[in-house]
């Protein structure tokens, strides 16, 4: 996912995405600890996309608060 995608989107979409990341990012760490998770970079993967939705949604939050 790339940040160019994140800033074309509402910012209930960006609620939306990060909420389905944070859900998937426990149940990567989840099945990391029972031993069920084959590709563990998925973890570092989703960690930084929840970043980056984090980025794009404070930046759409900050400059709505400046108009």
């Amino acid at each position: 996912m790339k940040a160019s995608e994140l800033r074309n989107k509402s910012v209930e979409e960006l609620k939306t995405e990060l909420n389905g990341l944070q859900r998937q990012q426990f149940n990567l760490r989840f099945m990391h600890k029972t031993n069920q998770l084959g590709q563990t970079d998925n973890i570092r993967k989703v960690r930084r996309d929840i970043a980056r939705v984090n980025t794009v949604l404070s930046e759409k939050l900050r400059a709505q608060s400046a108009q």
